[in-house]
């Protein structure tokens, strides 16, 4: 078989691989070396600009396949009994750049794509059910105060705390980092959930509200702070060589997919704003529903286009699946696929591993920047038109939502019966989490309350973790010796 000739990118032989174009074997190298040029250009943007959060992470493909039935509650396809759906879930650290190690502690991020029939639906979570801010103007300040510090460039435990001290309604979620969610054995030893509250909409228009909750058929390991640390240092790629070498191996991980779903008129009188992404709904009110199962059978064949490429979405959503009144939520239908614009092009939705896999594309959408199609030059390019383009269909759609007739107004969310910011960190503590757990919780705390150097946010540290429980206050005030 003969050797095929080096091309430019558009297809054209070009005369070397190893030497650039230069005036006599000692001289200038020449602007007009037209594959030289082209090379260093496409070289120095191999990379595109790196997620502000979720940055370093990896991922495979798979199938869900539905083995409950939710028929009664949705009807999306994807979630009709015995239905089979090609699928991509990316995992990831969130406070962290690209070459961070897996092994800090950190939130790992939980996001799934499901190919569906209707277009695809993305769920965009974390391994924990809840998040540290329930507003998203918060969310650029919050993120500032996990990364680095603009001066010194380091990370720093003063601006961490300073803002979760000032925040009360992180402690649930700081709870969960701070214990064994925080420092997962592997990707594949740890739960995922949706995290905020969904809408379903069933074949007859009824509506339901909905959390997701992946258990992981693995089971949930947690990594020793003191391995976790030795791991940083002889294998930053931990997690993700983990993941890839488990399924090269034939080791396909999966979860089990259940929901909690909570009756539409429930949610005005439920005990917990359930909109609130700082809470969780207790099982014993809103039991687990079983619906199927992920499996993770197929790694990427090339990483930067399949997974660094990746763009997910609470906004892609499909008829039977709608958003909520959570305001977390409402902001991410608009900040996702805006950062995706930036960071990937505005035509993002083309790259193959984002554009439908099990469902048509017709709209009037054209130009813009890395276009990879294009509509035969006579296709309407607008709505409405009399050549055949395509109409919206309402009754297609199905489209969600909620009843609304309250005036504009900044302000936090109504309180419901039990709401406050510290008690479900409290019942974490003291009821769900082992002695076990319990003392290398205390031992984290500690470790973190000695890394604050300002006097006043280390008392406010005290006083936080005080409101969660008054003894585990006490506790840490001894073992750090305030």
């Amino acid at each position: 078989m003969s050797t095929p000739p080096t091309t430019s990118q558009f297809g054209a032989p070009v005369a070397s691989d190893d030497h650039s174009l230069t005036a006599g074997p000692d001289g200038a190298t020449a602007l007009h070396d037209r594959y030289l040029v082209e090379k260093l250009a496409q070289f120095n943007r191999e990379r595109t600009p790196e997620r502000v959060v979720h940055a370093k992470g990896g991922g495979a493909f798979g199938e869900f396949r539905v083995t409950g039935d939710v028929s009664a509650y949705t009807r999306a396809a994807v979630f009709q009994p015995g239905a089979v759906t090609e699928s991509l879930l990316r995992f990831s650290s969130v406070a962290g750049e690209q070459g961070s190690p897996d092994t800090w502690r950190d939130v790992r991020g939980f996001a799934l794509k499901f190919y569906t029939t209707e277009g695809n639906l993305d769920i965009v979570g974390n391994n924990t059910p809840v998040f540290f801010i329930r507003d998203a103007m918060k969310f650029p300040d919050f993120i500032h105060s996990q990364k680095r510090l603009p001066g010194s460039g380091l990370r720093d435990a003063d601006m961490q705390w300073d803002f979760w001290t000032l925040s009360p309604e992180s402690a649930h979620q700081v709870t969960y980092l701070m214990g064994d969610r925080g420092l997962p054995t592997s990707w594949r030893h740890m739960q995922g959930y949706g995290s905020h509250t969904y809408q379903w909409i069933n074949a007859d228009g009824e509506r339901f509200w909905v959390k997701y909750h992946f258990a992981s058929r693995q089971g949930v390991e947690p990594l020793a702070a003191d391995e976790a640390e030795r791991i940083a240092g002889a294998d930053a790629d931990h997690y993700r060589r983990d993941l890839y070498d488990a399924i090269a191996q034939g080791d396909f991980p999966s979860w089990d997919l259940s929901v909690q779903v909570m009756p539409y008129a429930d949610a005005k009188t439920y005990r917990f704003n359930p909109f609130d992404l700082t809470k969780v709904w207790p099982h014993g009110d809103y039991p687990r529903i079983p619906v199927g199962t992920l499996t993770l059978n197929r790694n990427p064949e090339n990483f930067f286009a399949q997974i660094e490429q990746a763009a997910f979405s609470p906004a892609n959503t499909v008829p039977g699946v709608d958003i909520s009144p959570d305001k977390m939520l409402m902001a991410r239908v608009f900040s996702y696929p805006d950062a995706q614009r930036y960071r990937i092009g505005t035509n993002h939705a083309e790259v193959p591993v984002n554009a439908p896999h099990a469902a048509p594309v017709h709209n009037y959408s054209q130009d813009g920047a890395g276009r990879h199609g294009f509509k035969p030059a006579t296709a309407p390019v607008y709505a409405p038109n009399s050549f055949g383009g395509p109409v919206a269909d309402p009754v297609a759609a199905g489209d969600g939502g909620w009843e609304s007739d309250g005036e504009l107004v900044r302000t936090a969310a109504t309180l419901h019966a039990e709401d406050d910011d510290f008690g479900q960190a409290g019942t974490l503590y003291r009821d769900v989490f082992s002695d076990g757990e319990k003392t290398r919780f205390v031992q984290t705390l500690t470790g973190q309350a000695q890394s604050i150097t300002v006097p006043a946010i280390r008392e406010r540290f005290f006083q936080y973790w005080t409101n969660v429980d008054a003894a585990l206050g006490a506790t840490l005030r001894q073992s750090a010796g305030a």
